[in-house]
């Protein structure tokens, strides 16, 4: 590494953030990336540890410990070409994933560990002010033709490596923008929207074709397909030469109490895309708005941090965060737990700005007047491990009901499978979750040509696991096409 006792003499530090109180005002972004000089030191803190974790910690195995050492020399076009070796869209994961890769850093056993999220950050915004994101077409094309059905991380990536391996791409997305639940799913102030839309352009210059508003499927459903391009799978199968199926996992998890049915109660995505339509411009038709009212989010995870913030910049009277499972504890245990992903409590940026929260919390049922709810009625759980099973079951505590005021609930409880209906057309299997069966080395499908990357396969997951699927996902195809791949896996 540049500096061997770097990791001794530089503390470690946060990028810079607008003040909660200024930040709620708006729709943008507020979190500042680090200043060259800045990402020199935090690089410099990267240990010479002689077995980097960190790689592995790393779903797309990124090469952290060589772009770390590139920007402690400041070299950044060369940090950028290696970001790049491993990530498609770093300006993604540089924003929001929870990095999986600090927590299997060798510095984190003891101290705190290399900030290499912000570094990322840090380089990918330079690359494209510099103007060094530029399109990589291929020198010869193949003739081959590739659908993807579905546009979020995993469809982009996958499309993005098949266009530069020289096959003609298209990626077809029921939605009118492109970009899956990094464009409807995830608020922009944690994600501005542009940075889908300029790798868009990236990858319309390298081949990609992109068709949004097109319902891929059976038009057995007025309520799914109205004012969509319908397209059957037969159609697509005779079409083109191989089929990515990389929706997300887009069926939510339901609460079913008495109260359920009253108006004010829905699910989280319901809440946070029409806002996001509203933030491009869109004129929105009943948007829910949770000014002036008491909020209870459901769901301790990311879309219950979401509704938070969002909730927060609609102007809520209150928010109140509530979690089934008991409350993780301040710092993990990381001679139990490191390298591996630890159970700790995590505070967000949308916590900041001002919620309640609680945790082993169940919901009994909610009350409402004239068919709007008024109020959630829940008591205390605490969690019991059964002898017989090992496995922790939740039991009520005895008198400890209690009500939270409430006039809008945001139902934020993970979801559990992909749109059903999709599968159904295309007949592949199922696992016993509902995802579709493929396994991770060839990523096909029980159906002749049809593959499947990202939440679609594997459940409900982070972008960079996307990510990490759809260029795998691209490998095989192209083998699959070519009968060999140079592509990397």
């Amino acid at each position: 590494m540049g500096k061997i006792t770097g990791f001794l003499e530089v503390e470690r530090l946060q990028e810079a953030s607008e003040a909660p109180q200024s930040r709620v005002k708006h729709w943008r972004e507020f979190v500042l990336h680090l200043s060259d000089e800045q990402a020199g030191k935090q690089a410099a803190r990267c240990m010479d540890c002689g077995i980097p974790f960190c790689n592995n910690g790393c779903p797309v195995n990124n090469i952290i410990p060589d772009w770390n050492d590139l920007v402690y020399h400041q070299n950044w076009r060369g940090a950028i070409d290696v970001l790049h070796s491993t990530n498609n869209f770093p300006e993604f994961t540089g924003r929001i994933c929870p990095a999986p890769c600090e927590a299997a850093c060798t510095l984190n056993i003891n101290d705190n560990a290399v900030g290499i999220k912000s570094i990322e950050h840090a380089i990918i915004d330079k690359a494209w002010a510099e103007g060094w994101v530029t399109p990589e077409p291929p020198e010869s094309r193949t003739g081959k033709r590739v659908a993807v059905v579905g546009s979020g991380p995993a469809g982009l990536a996958c499309a993005q490596q098949l266009a530069r391996a020289g096959h003609d791409v298209t990626v077809y997305e029921k939605n009118d923008r492109v970009g899956g639940l990094l464009r409807y799913g995830i608020p922009d102030f944690k994600l501005e929207k542009q940075l889908i839309d300029q790798r868009m352009k990236q990858m319309e210059a390298e081949g990609v074709t992109f068709k949004p508003s097109h319902y891929i499927g059976k038009a057995t459903d007025p309520a799914a397909t109205k004012g969509l391009a319908v397209i059957t799978p037969e159609a697509l199968k005779a079409e083109y030469d191989a089929i990515v199926l990389s929706g997300g996992s887009e069926t939510p998890r339901d609460l079913p109490v008495q109260g359920r049915e009253l108006d004010g109660v829905m699910y989280a995505m319901d809440f946070l895309r029409p806002q996001n339509k509203v933030v491009a411009g869109d004129k929105v038709e009943g948007q829910v708005l949770a000014k002036g009212k008491h909020v209870v989010v459901i769901g301790g995870g990311d879309t219950g941090s979401d509704c938070v913030g969002t909730s927060n910049r609609h102007g809520a009277k209150s928010v109140t965060q509530i979690e089934l499972m008991p409350k993780p504890p301040e710092t993990e245990n990381r001679t139990m737990t490191w390298p591996y992903w630890p159970a700790k409590l995590r505070t967000s940026s949308s916590h900041e700005e001002g919620a309640e929260r609680d945790w082993a919390i169940t919901t009994k049922h909610l009350e409402g007047k004239d068919g709007k709810v008024q109020k959630l009625v829940a008591c205390r759980v605490e969690w019991i491990k059964d002898e017989a099973t090992g496995q922790l079951k939740m039991q009520e505590v005895k008198g400890s009901d209690f009500d939270i005021k409430a006039d809008l609930v945001l139902l934020a409880m993970g979801f559990v499978a992909p749109i059903n209906n999709i599968l159904k057309a295309f007949e592949v299997d199922q696992d016993g979750r509902g995802n579709v069966r493929a396994n991770t080395d060839d990523y096909r499908t029980n159906v002749d040509k049809v593959f499947a990357a990202g939440d679609m396969r594997r459940g409900q997951s982070l972008v960079v696991w996307a990510i990490r699927e759809g260029r795998q996902c691209a490998r095989s195809v192209d083998e699959f096409l070519m009968g060999s791949t140079v592509l990397p896996r």
